[in-house]
């Protein structure tokens, strides 16, 4: 599977932006998708993941409710949406799925090296 991740852009603090990332190439139903960030000269850290159903999701701790993620299987698409946004969220958001996961295990996602496929990265920039 092909991911493409996009809807970046530079937001005021508080500000929400929806960032999509939109697969071809397989049954995307099958794959679990998870979202990762990168801070410049950070680690790639976790944000969430989401089923291939779209009925189970787990954050990472730092989210705190501000972001939501959901996918759209017609359209090949899983959303991650983020609100009250703050300087600390800018970084390049990935993208990234693996198959065939089964919901007891969907939280090893949470690890850069369960994925198996990614997409290419969108920027968000907060500004203070």
């Amino acid at each position: 599977v092909q991911l493409q991740a996009s809807g970046g852009g530079l937001v005021q603090t508080g500000g929400s932006l929806t960032l999509s990332c939109t697969a071809s190439g397989g049954a995307f139903r099958t794959y679990a998708v998870a979202w990762f960030r990168q801070a410049p000269g950070k680690e790639r850290e976790f944000v969430g993941v989401i089923s291939g159903s779209g009925l189970s999701t787990h954050d990472a701790d730092f989210v705190e409710g501000r972001f939501t993620i959901s996918r759209d299987n017609a359209k090949n698409t899983v959303y991650l949406q983020m609100t009250s946004l703050k300087p600390e969220d800018t970084a390049v958001y990935y993208c990234g799925a693996r198959r065939g996961v089964i919901l007891s295990n969907l939280y090893s996602l949470s690890r850069v090296e369960e994925i198996a496929y990614w997409g290419q990265g969108t920027l968000v920039t907060v500004s203070s």
